[in-house]
């Protein structure tokens, strides 16, 4: 096992197409090793030179119904109405604090992520 330090995109890919080689490693081996050590540096790696930006409250809220498959229906218990649904979702209105405390374990979301600042449309 000879691993290098992830220096450049070549490094990067390279790893890649190793990781890709010895994945399926049995547990124990020293390919398996290999492949959890590949796996942490490719980890590090990507935060650092390709860090995925957290959506907005906003678009987090959205992107979490397509996937439940809601409506906005299913969430006026949350908002407290069919009209604050509609505000909040199309940025005319801020979440407060009580929609954030129902909106946490309905989407299964963070109140980190759901009490970050976003732009309001006017």
């Amino acid at each position: 096992m000879n691993i290098e330090p992830i220096k450049t995109d070549n490094d990067y890919l390279m790893a890649l197409k190793r990781l890709e080689v010895i994945f399926d490693a049995l547990v124990g081996t020293e390919e398996s090793d290999e492949a959890d050590i590949l796996g942490l540096m490719i980890d590090d790696y990507e935060k650092k030179h390709y860090p995925v930006e957290t959506p907005d409250p906003i678009e987090a809220i959205k992107i979490r119904m397509e996937e439940m498959q809601l409506t906005q229906i299913d969430l006026v218990d949350a908002f407290g109405g069919k009209h604050k649904v509609s505000e909040v979702l199309n940025r005319k209105r801020k979440l407060t604090v009580e929609m954030i405390r129902k909106l946490t374990p309905k989407l299964n979301l963070s109140a980190d992520l759901l009490i970050h600042d976003y732009q309001l449309m006017r």
